[in-house]
């Protein structure tokens, strides 16, 4: 794994850029790590090609290339590669605008439209002028991206640290079935404090914060091309059947049924680019 310890050197030019909105284009390999961070601007971080992963201080957010966030000013945050990676950020001066844009990071379903404002913003220079068409394309893609405000692939993340504990290791692997009790023994504490911290922390039971992560997992799994079969056996399920009716019944859809949409939204943002 590679980590991204020049960060706030590099960035400095698009932070204090003089334009209130600037977009940047970076390429990284697969397992590129980007340490916990902060910028004085606003970001909407988008990947057009491969998967990124991105944490705060008490969410975890999936960003495959139909998925954005928004991340507003001085919300520290690390991000990493899950593949190699295509990233087109905005850098947003939020108070030069009346937008009224999120102060919380908020999920961005990516649109054919907003894909290809982010592909052609990228090519512009920081120092463009005024009322340019550079600066109305900007504008318009901040337009389109607050039409395009969803709730995300997310999971709140606990602060205590004996929960902290439990959420990092389930999010390296997904497939560990300990119960609560395991993890009580684990950890030092009892059952029931446990329970009750999902329930403050994340606003939802172990069992149902579990089953996100393997949902998390899973699409991302399914996203870069594995086959139902691995992802199931990744995921420590005993049949490709047990997890295909625990996929369904949070998601409403088979894993064939999302990797069928996933093709054809893959497939309309590949025509758009032709």
């Amino acid at each position: 794994m590679s980590t991204d310890h020049s960060l706030n050197a590099h960035l400095a030019k698009w932070e204090n850029a003089k334009n209130p909105v600037v977009s940047m284009f970076k390429e990284y390999p697969a397992g590129h790590h980007i340490p916990p961070h902060q910028h004085q601007r606003g970001q909407l971080i988008y990947a057009s090609t491969g998967t990124m992963r991105l944490c705060t201080s008490d969410e975890y957010w999936l960003l495959p290339p139909f998925r954005g966030v928004w991340m507003p000013p001085y919300v520290e945050h690390e991000m990493s590669a899950s593949t190699p990676v295509s990233l087109r950020t905005l850098y947003v001066n939020v108070e030069s605008f009346t937008l009224n844009l999120p102060s919380h990071p908020v999920g961005i379903g990516v649109t054919p439209l907003l894909r290809e404002l982010l592909i052609r913003a990228s090519s512009f220079s920081i120092t463009y002028h005024p009322d340019s068409f550079e600066e109305r394309l900007l504008r318009l893609t901040l337009e389109e991206m607050r039409q395009a405000f969803e709730c995300g692939l997310k999971l709140p993340m606990g602060r205590d640290k004996r929960l902290k504990k439990i959420c990092d290791t389930l999010l390296e692997n997904p497939g560990d079935v300990r119960s609560l009790a395991d993890w009580a023994n684990e950890v030092g504490a009892t059952t029931r404090t446990l329970s009750r911290l999902f329930r403050t922390e994340t606003g939802i039971s172990f069992i149902q914060w579990r089953e996100q992560v393997r949902i998390v997992s899973a699409m991302s799994g399914l996203s870069t091309g594995q086959r139902v079969s691995q992802v199931a056996e990744h995921l420590g399920y005993a049949s490709q059947g047990a997890f295909t009716v625990m996929f369904k019944r949070v998601t409403g859809k088979s894993p064939r049924e999302y990797l069928n949409d996933l093709s054809c939204s893959q497939t309309k943002l590949s025509r758009m680019e032709e």
